[in-house]
């Protein structure tokens, strides 16, 4: 078990440090001059070379990555450009608003995507597969930001029963905080719901088939008694796989914050990827990425602790 949690470690460091390499280099594709975002337009060509100087811009690509990774494994992702501010602190600042939508979302689509799923497996080929099927299709057929309009229109601007944006209306309660997260988070938890629901439905049909459950039946076994090894088989890809959809709704939720105007990583992402902001935009993706890397880890040890035989692979 030792040797599996060090082996796993010791995979997530390159991974981490391609992260880094990725993370750093991926924003000077994108056309554009950063100084645009504070530098005006007619500024004299004096100007431009001394912030070019201030803010590192004029050495080579390897140097400027050579620095920015030193000055980051200390903590310090440099200061935004737009605003003077340190990005650590608006990163972190934006990490707790996604945490809020990602989790909530997380447990409402993996929740009744695992009770969906097993009923459709425990009824495959009944009217309920069928339904959980086809709420599974659509759940990940439908567009985040599409949903996301449609229930702005029709419980903000027809019904007028939650608000449409921002994360509070001023006073700062945490019942308003919720009232603010609903439409989000149900957008964001649509996608996981489909995922989580084709997938424990395959699984569950596929174990129910499997002859260690004929044999628990030949036994005489009760039907509760037999899904407790029919889950306890399925848990661990629903892990992993429940993994990566936490994973993605930390990332992929630029549209849906940005639709409802949530203060964000998402958010935070449009808004460096318009300014040119190239250290916010750098340390979003970062902390972002890095957290994907942390949370699959946390997925491997986790797992061998539901089938100990993934500890002797």
């Amino acid at each position: 078990m030792l040797r599996y949690l060090l082996r796993r470690v010791l995979y997530a460091l390159p991974i981490a440090l391609g992260v880094t390499l990725v993370s750093f280099m991926l924003v000077y594709i994108a056309p554009g001059d950063p100084l645009s975002a504070i530098a005006p337009a007619d500024a004299p060509q004096e100007v431009i070379n001394s912030l070019r100087t201030a803010y590192g811009l004029d050495r080579p690509l390897p140097v400027r990555y050579g620095l920015w990774l030193a000055r980051a494994l200390q903590g310090d992702l440099g200061a935004s450009i737009a605003t003077g501010r340190p990005v650590l602190g608006e990163v972190l600042g934006a990490v707790r608003n996604t945490l809020d939508l990602a989790l909530a979302a997380a447990l409402l689509g993996v929740g009744f995507g695992c009770l969906l799923g097993a009923l459709a497996g425990l009824r495959a080929g009944g009217w309920i597969d069928r339904l959980a099927s086809g709420l599974s299709v659509a759940g990940v057929s439908v567009p985040h930001y599409w949903l996301g309009l449609v229930l702005t229109i029709v419980f903000s601007v027809q019904l007028e029963w939650l608000p449409a944006m921002g994360a509070s209306s001023g006073d700062g309660g945490a019942a308003d905080h919720l009232r603010h997260m609903v439409l989000p988070v149900l957008t964001l938890a649509v996608i996981p719901l489909g995922i989580i629901t084709r997938t424990v439905r395959a699984l569950v049909a596929e174990i129910l088939n499997q002859e260690f459950v004929i044999a628990l039946r030949a036994r005489g076994l009760g039907g509760g008694r037999i899904f407790r090894h029919v889950a306890k088989n399925a848990a661990p890809t629903v892990l992993a796989v429940a993994g990566l959809q936490v994973g993605y709704l930390m990332g992929g939720s630029i549209l849906v914050e940005t639709v409802f105007a949530w203060p964000g990583t998402g958010f935070l992402l449009n808004t460096a990827i318009f300014q040119r902001d190239i250290p916010l935009l750098q340390g979003t993706l970062l902390v972002l990425c890095l957290f994907f890397v942390a949370l699959n880890l946390l997925v491997d040890l986790l797992q061998p602790l539901l089938d100990p035989r993934m500890a002797r692979a």
